[in-house]
């Protein structure tokens, strides 16, 4: 593993470099060196170091502290101990601060240096290791980048390989958040229209006589404003998919020539008078209770069943919290990079934040909530401390209430009932929720004639 792990030496006295050096290679380690923060800084451009020992005084307009910071913009990941012969408490907090690994004093000990970097490489193995069974474990998880080990949401990984080629149409509820348009878009790519557009709609963003254009075009002149012809996004998606986000806040006008659509497969552009064709699937997503809308007059009944022909549910956060923790770190590994932060993991405490916080808005807060902890975070781990601003939320929440009129036993009941629903009748994770053994938690089940899921 040694081979794996290159080190590089930053000192501008030859003795004490060359000595460094030489200690780390009888070790098995390959050594660069570089007699100048700017020879550093060029050689760590062209290639990767895990470790440097840098001096901190040095001649030539940079000093250890000044090498350091420009290498870890390069190298962000790389461990940096920071060697000197003028050790007092404030350079030494400097270092700390700055993103030195460790600190030590001239002359060094080859045995000190040894030690720490055996320590050094095994945390990164340990490291690495942790990253590709992360990533497997994502991958083992994952459909069309959707990730989850949700039996509910494994069986709607089922449902979308067996209809991504069916020209049926397809309607996706659930609340805002939780990743209809994800569903929409695997649904598309994992079928034979996959090379074909997938024009994506949002229905509740426009007024009617925009949506109308929108989705069906307009010829020239058909209303103030209309300079030229323009095509609908039914036209732009012909041979592929539509996706009509937030199809429940449609006009009554709109949902007689939506049904058209779906009944003839042509329609007219506004203004127009030439019948246009068009082979392309519809896929709508709502966060509303559409059988109710249809129940009270406000959605009619003959498009709904024209668009529910295939029906996908997907399940909140609060209800899949299994999820969470591979979301977090598939939201670390990307959001990190692409924000410039090395934050790599998460730890216990600000995992266990996450887990106990309901998510209104599903995964899409979830996902802002890690963005904004990144953002904020000094380390390359996030803590609870990370999470402050969802604590505050949870601690304002109003305090549980007591059900009236039930005896402690019907409390129990349901306290057990509704665990094992939520652990889809995993009894080790439900005695941990419940805080008690699973000896306890089994007794409790065969008193109350409890069923497992």
């Amino acid at each position: 593993m040694k081979k794996l792990w290159n080190i590089m030496v930053v000192d501008d006295e030859e003795v004490m470099r060359e000595s460094l050096a030489a200690w780390l290679r009888e070790d098995g380690y390959t050594v660069d060196t570089a007699e100048s923060g700017l020879e550093a800084i060029d050689k760590t451009n062209r290639k990767d170091y895990a470790i440097y020992f840098i001096d901190l005084k040095m001649p030539g307009g940079r000093d250890g502290i000044e090498t350091m910071m420009e290498i870890r913009k390069v190298r962000p990941e790389a461990s940096i101990i920071i060697v000197t012969a003028y050790a007092t408490v404030d350079t030494a907090i400097t270092a700390m601060k700055e993103g030195a690994q460790e600190y030590i004093v001239k002359p060094c000990n080859p045995e000190e240096i040894s030690l720490l970097v055996s320590r050094i490489i095994k945390i990164k193995n340990l490291q690495r290791e942790n990253s590709i069974l992360r990533k497997k474990l994502t991958k083992q998880y994952s459909f069309c980048d959707i990730i989850s080990k949700n039996p509910k949401m494994v069986e709607i990984f089922g449902l979308i390989k067996e209809v991504a080629s069916l020209r049926s149409t397809v309607m996706i509820q659930g609340e805002s958040g939780t990743g209809k348009e994800l569903i929409a878009r695997a649904i598309h790519f994992s079928g034979d229209r996959a090379a074909k557009p997938f024009v994506g709609v949002s229905c509740a963003a426009l007024t009617e006589s925009l949506l109308e254009s929108e989705l069906f075009g307009h010829e020239k002149g058909s209303f103030t404003g209309a300079t030229g012809q323009k095509k609908g996004k039914f036209e732009i998606a012909e041979g592929g998919t539509i996706f009509l986000d937030e199809i429940g806040d449609i006009s009554p006008k709109l949902q007689m020539s939506l049904l058209r659509i779906l009944q003839e497969r042509n329609f007219y552009r506004v203004g127009g008078t030439d019948q246009i064709d068009v082979d392309v699937r519809v896929i709508a997503a709502t966060n509303r209770d559409l059988e109710q809308a249809v129940k009270e007059g406000r959605f009619r009944d003959d498009l709904f069943y024209r668009l529910n022909v295939i029906n996908i549910h997907l399940p909140a956060l609060r209800d899949r919290k299994e999820d969470i923790p591979l979301l977090v770190h598939n939201f670390i590994e990307h959001l990190g990079p692409e924000l410039g932060k090395d934050v790599q993991d998460i730890t216990e405490g600000g995992m266990k934040v996450l887990l106990n916080h309901q998510w209104p808005g599903n995964v899409r807060e979830l996902e802002n909530a890690v963005e904004r902890a990144i953002v904020t975070c000094r380390s390359k781990v996030l803590t609870e401390e990370d999470f402050t601003f969802l604590i505050a939320h949870q601690e304002e929440k109003k305090q549980w209430e007591v059900p009236a009129n039930l005896t402690l036993d019907e409390i129990e009941n349901q306290a057990i009932t509704v665990t094992l629903r939520r652990t889809h009748g995993n009894i080790k994770e439900a005695s941990s929720i419940l805080g008690v053994d699973r000896s306890t938690l089994y007794d409790r089940i065969k008193r109350y004639n409890l069923p497992r899921n």
